[in-house]
């Protein structure tokens, strides 16, 4: 369960750092990603954490596709070689709205931020660190697509370039709006992203398109394995 150890969580000094920063800023936070290790289980999982803005732990999303890829020529990496995948999705009640969160490879995956928008999530946040062989194609068209797709904010953040790393991020933080307009990004080097979400647009746009009622339940459906009946 994606759940046990919410208490190790807590006394994690990357955990603790990040809730005094919530608190003290008084912002919603959504702490990027980070090592954690299951103190029951001894697996190492790739974990974003949310934060109210009175630094208290709203939950925690384990990312949940791994990434494996192999492009002879270019690149080659492999996650589950070191980390377990997590098993549930991640819907919080915010401050700012109802968010759903995903990392990086999380993305690609348009199931898992359809499940989240069904369970009323407004905002997708994905923390990830694009390379620089899919990023210049996928990073932006898989946010306005995973936007347009649910109507709905798509945000994300991406490291900086370090010259000489051996991974090289694509970065371009990006944030965009439910109609897959970019309302805000950066580039490769180390920077800021401010923009205003204004949530009233995701109404309209539900409104003016209604594709959730115009979803051929006869034909297909998404089943969502974890949501509450």
């Amino acid at each position: 369960d994606d759940d046990d150890d919410d208490d190790e969580d807590e006394e994690a000094e990357s955990v603790a750092m990040l809730s005094e920063v919530a608190a003290k800023l008084k912002v919603v936070l959504v702490g990027g990603s980070i090592p954690e290790r299951c103190a029951t289980t001894g697996a190492l999982y790739n974990t974003c954490c949310v934060f109210d803005s009175d630094g208290t732990l709203l939950g925690k999303h384990r990312k949940t596709h791994l990434f494996d890829i192999d492009i002879p020529g270019e690149i080659t990496f492999k996650e589950s070689d070191t980390l377990r995948p997590g098993t549930e999705l991640t819907v919080v009640d915010t401050a700012v709205g109802r968010v759903g969160v995903g990392i990086c490879f999380d993305i690609r995956f348009p199931e898992l931020a359809m499940a989240c928008a069904n369970r009323g999530a407004a905002i997708m946040v994905y923390p990830g660190a694009f390379n620089t062989v899919t990023g210049p194609i996928h990073w932006e068209l898989l946010q306005r697509a995973r936007a347009v797709d649910n109507q709905m904010f798509v945000l994300t953040c991406s490291p900086a370039r370090v010259p000489g790393a051996a991974y090289q991020a694509w970065g371009h933080s990006t944030a965009v709006g439910p109609w897959a307009e970019i309302i805000g990004t950066t580039d490769e080097k180390p920077g800021r992203v401010t923009c205003e979400l204004d949530m009233e647009q995701v109404r309209i746009r539900r409104r003016n398109m209604p594709l959730e009622k115009q979803r051929r339940g006869d034909v297909y459906e998404l089943r969502d394995v974890g949501a509450a009946t």
